[in-house]
């Protein structure tokens, strides 16, 4: 007995070894497959975003915009723009070193790049963009656990030409998706992490998500919805840390804090450090200044008040500038211009203007007087009757009961009057806000109104933009509400030679005040972005069903922004599908079916990982429905990453299903069938439409000579 109790014994460890060496071997393989299929990710990634990076050879859309920045970082110049600051750094950053030297204007799209080393930066974007294929790839895996779903995503995002044509050209778009998709890397491999908590690798995917999140909503201020992803995540880990009822109430505040440190502090100080460095570098006065209030230009080298002096107070007599004290306003401005037939009192246009010229340019005269040459001073108090005469074309800014163009409660702000003289319209009362009886008007300092002495109404900017027969210029008007925000001003320039000049050095402001100040102009600027006359712009409803694309490059050689339609419809599809499949599964699980226990494993995976997916896209899609501002068909782009990878898991999800209604045999061959004619169409598709990412050239794609005419499956398509 005892020797056969000894042959089982030895029989049983043979078995498990042999059992556990053929679980190492499949675990290899499974190893090298993953490998195999991820380094063939990897390979067609990189022939396809950098096949014909360099062309065509000119500016292409946007490339004026951000090239151009890229350009004022390197000379130092300052500019406006309605972005952070991170993205146009390091299209700048990544131009210098590989030798461009700043020099090109990048004016307008179709310039040719003549002896200009702009490949640089275009391989630099594309770099960043190509980034995000095998980010989608990681991030299916270590939500799934599943090689074909991550295959299934990764290829979705490889095959959009959408995606690669946004993604090859020097844009800030690269950059925002390299980030966006980095975010949900970092929070995704953290929370795979979290058996292993407070570990080395722990804390550094916890410190790469505050990097992460933190570059993302420095590139565009839409990288705040990824930031909103990360927070719910991390919401829900530290709801389930704190259920763990074998650890103590500290272990969940050590895990906060954690968090607090690395999502929250270290973000916000990365975020002011870009700023700083972003303020550090642009030293030098360029054609931004004027949206920015003069203490803040005075810090700018060869801006006319860096280093100025001039008179501290204002005199009768002096000549100034006006500037509208709401962050962002402009100077008091007028042109020869007479306002339109049936836009008020046919009399000269009085706007606001974000730009230093001649035109903005007042006399200050008494109400009642002509100025006389003598050596007598008289200064400007609080509460005295004046005119402000243009200087150019020697009119009175004026008001009276016409309307205004655009805010009708408004009263119109005209030029008024021959050589200086009017009538008693064209006189103001000057208030300095919160000012004493009598007290000097001084230079950028007092906060000033101008109360309209007939009217009594206020001189205000309304922020409005003015048609074009205005020049896009901002309207003016006179507004009965004295408690309008944006009717408050202040002198800039004060050009009086009689009274001594003072150093603008005391109106220099502190970084911080120069940083929110920064954030005020921008959001703004966000704010104003309005369609412009003959505009083609989109709508959020239009972009899921990849309704109209945008011309990267005309005439010659086209380059035309589409999604892939196969691709963009079937997310559609998926997105719906993943509604049903998550209904369904609730209900029966509400009813009280009971599924075997990998079937429940493989819906609680698809659950959670397409729950998230899902929220990620509605994050980054639904609040443009809100958005006032004028938006764009690349906008849409954040949010199809995300349904991309969700695609691929439902894909996945519904293709494992099929043993459930199958014969065993018959399912293995229907599954790897549907997975061959599912790759089949995807890259054949790629096929079809790259053209209108590599160029096309010839008749547009309505004409039925041209090759591109059987693709035309909409007629919104302008390819």
């Amino acid at each position: 007995m005892e020797t056969l109790q000894k042959v089982s014994e030895v029989t049983k460890t043979v078995k498990n070894k042999s059992r556990g060496g053929l679980e190492d071997k499949k675990d290899r393989n499974s190893q090298l497959n993953w490998w195999l299929v991820f380094g063939a990710v990897l390979l067609l990634t990189a022939w396809s975003r950098f096949h014909k990076v360099s062309e065509p050879d000119h500016v292409c859309w946007d490339e004026t915009h951000f090239g151009k920045m890229g350009s004022w970082y390197i000379n130092r110049t300052f500019f406006f723009d309605v972005h952070p600051p991170l993205g146009k750094m390091l299209i700048a950053l990544s131009g210098y070193l590989t030798g461009y030297d700043g020099r090109f204007a990048f004016e307008k799209p179709g310039d040719k790049y003549e002896s200009v080393n702009y490949v640089g930066m275009r391989v630099f974007c594309t770099f960043l963009g190509a980034c995000i294929v095998p980010f989608a790839f990681i991030i299916v895996w270590e939500m799934t656990h599943s090689l074909t779903a991550a295959t299934f995503s990764a290829s979705f995002i490889l095959c959009d030409v959408g995606i690669l044509t946004l993604t090859r050209y020097i844009l800030l778009d690269p950059i925002l998706l390299f980030f966006v998709m980095g975010s949900v890397l970092g929070m995704i491999k953290f929370h795979s992490c979290k058996e292993r908590a407070f570990s080395f690798s722990w804390w550094a995917w916890l410190v790469f998500t505050g990097v992460m999140i933190t570059s993302a909503i420095s590139v565009k201020f839409v990288g705040l919805f990824v930031v909103i992803l990360v927070g719910i995540h991390t919401a829900a880990d530290l709801w389930d840390v704190l259920g763990d009822l074998s650890k103590p109430i500290s272990y969940t505040f050590k895990h906060f804090l954690a968090r607090a440190v690395c999502l929250i502090f270290l973000p916000a100080v990365l975020y002011i450090i870009i700023f700083y460095i972003h303020l550090l570098v642009l030293s030098k006065s360029g054609n931004g200044d004027g949206f920015y209030s003069s203490a803040f230009q005075s810090q700018l080298e060869g801006n006319s008040l860096y280093n100025a002096s001039m008179p501290r107070e204002v005199a009768y007599g002096a000549v100034i500038t006006l500037k509208n004290h709401r962050t962002g306003g402009g100077y008091l401005h007028s042109h020869w211009h007479l306002y339109p037939e049936g836009v008020g009192a046919r009399q000269q246009q009085v706007t606001t203007y974000t730009h230093k010229d001649d035109n903005n340019l007042f006399l200050v005269k008494k109400y009642n007087a002509e100025l006389v040459d003598d050596e007598d001073v008289e200064i400007v108090k609080n509460g005295d009757l004046i005119r402000l005469e243009h200087i150019s074309t020697r009119r009175n800014i004026h008001s009276h009961r016409e309307m205004a163009p655009i805010s009708k409660k408004h009263y119109q702000v005209t030029g008024y009057g021959e050589n200086g003289t009017g009538d008693a319209n064209d006189v103001w009362k000057v208030v300095i806000v919160g000012g004493r009886d009598e007290e000097p008007v001084t230079t950028v300092s007092s906060k000033l109104k101008f109360i309209h002495y007939l009217q009594h109404c206020v001189l205000t900017s309304s922020g409005k933009q003015l048609p074009k027969w205005a020049y896009e210029q901002q309207e003016v008007s006179c507004n009965s509400n004295m408690r309008d925000k944006n009717a408050l001003w202040n002198v800039e320039d004060n050009i009086f030679p009689k009274l001594p000049n003072v150093s603008f050095t005391v109106y220099a402001p502190s970084f911080l005040e120069r940083f929110f100040e920064s954030h005020a102009v921008m959001f703004q600027g966000n704010a104003g972005l309005k369609p412009k006359e003959g505009e083609v712009t989109s709508r959020p409803w239009q972009w899921p069903v990849n309704y109209r694309g945008q011309f990267f490059s005309g005439n010659s050689y086209r380059i035309y922004l589409l999604g892939n339609p196969v691709i963009w419809w079937g997310n559609v599809v998926f997105l719906a599908t993943f509604l049903i499949i998550f209904a369904c599964n609730s209900v029966r699980e509400q009813r009280g079916y009971h599924d075997l226990p990998s079937v429940k494993e493989s819906k609680h995976r698809m659950s959670s990982a397409c729950g998230w997916l899902f929220l990620g896209w509605a994050l980054h899609y639904v609040p443009f429905w809100a958005m006032g501002r004028v938006l764009y068909f690349h906008h849409y782009f954040p949010a199809l990453l995300f349904s991309s990878m969700l695609t691929g898991i439902i894909l996945n999800y519904m293709l494992e299903s099929i043993p459930q209604f199958l014969p065993e045999r018959l399912a293995s061959s229907t599954y790897h069938w549907f997975i061959g004619v599912i790759f089949s169409v995807t890259i054949y598709s790629f096929y079809l439409f790259s053209p209108l990412t590599y160029g096309m050239s010839g008749p547009s794609a309505s004409d039925p000579n041209s090759t591109m005419y059987g693709l035309r499956w909409m007629e919104s398509w302008e390819f």
